[in-house]
């Protein structure tokens, strides 16, 4: 006795498929799909306008659309809009108008920092740097901040002498920031009431005149490099003062050259 089975799905894909025949195709629609005309002006002042009636709110919009930040407040209220349309519809604007602050911080918040000082300018009565004999750099001298030095904190000098014997010193850093006094917040939370600078650098200053004689600092600065030892010498005569045939061997060799 022959048994009646159910014919199960193809699901690999091998039964033959349907023949479609030439009739057919050519009732089957092949013109290729329509095509959607981009839209170029998609924002407009009213809307802008309606629902951002703050620059501020106008800002932040402009930014989550296209990651360009906008200095809007106190603009002219309808140039704002019209700049911020013009950003959001791929147009060129003013650089006046473009900003580098993301319109989500609210300055309020952050901890004010102290601006850098500006070191003055070079003694006009030094050697000009193009007459230098010699430099030499110490990364082991105490810093002039008590607190700093204190907690035994060095910092850089770059000494240099000149051809005419002159010989000056320039604290050249590390500058280091830290946080002045306390304040709370909105949120609750203990922030300080300001950063600032611990800056140790200086200007070139003169240790040794041009006539051989010393300035008061400069004593000190002498003092201290002429306690550090180098073999039987010391930094200062082995570094700092240095004679001028040490460093110029060919002098010995062809005066004339």
């Amino acid at each position: 006795m022959t048994k009646k089975t159910t014919p199960q799905p193809d699901v690999w894909g091998s039964t033959t498929p349907d023949i479609v025949t030439s009739e057919e195709v050519l009732d089957l629609d092949l013109s290729p799909p329509m095509k959607l005309e981009p839209l170029e002006a998609v924002y407009d002042l009213d809307g802008l306008m309606t629902d951002f009636p703050t620059a501020g709110e106008l800002q932040k919009f402009v930014y989550d659309q296209t990651g360009i930040a906008l200095n809007l407040k106190g603009r002219a209220n309808k140039m704002k809009y019209q700049v911020a349309m013009d950003v959001l519809n791929g147009v060129e604007v003013a650089p006046a108008f473009l900003s580098n602050e993301n319109p989500y911080l609210d300055k309020n918040d952050l901890v004010p920092e102290e601006p850098v000082r500006i070191l003055p300018e070079r003694d006009p009565y030094l050697p000009p740097k193009g007459d230098v004999q010699n430099t030499f750099h110490c990364m082991t001298i105490p810093h002039p901040d008590q607190n700093q030095r204190a907690m035994d904190k060095k910092v850089t000098v770059c000494f240099r002498k000149y051809n005419n014997g002159v010989i000056t010193y320039e604290i050249e850093g590390p500058m280091t920031q830290i946080s002045k006094g306390e304040k709370i917040d909105k949120y609750g939370r203990t922030r300080p009431e300001i950063i600032v600078w611990v800056d140790p650098r200086s200007p070139e200053q003169l240790i040794v005149r041009a006539d051989g004689s010393i300035t008061p600092t400069g004593q000190k600065v002498r003092a201290l490099m002429q306690s550090m030892r180098v073999n039987e010498s010391n930094i200062w005569d082995t570094w700092i003062d240095r004679e001028f045939i040490s460093i110029n061997q060919s002098a010995i060799e062809n005066p004339w050259s």
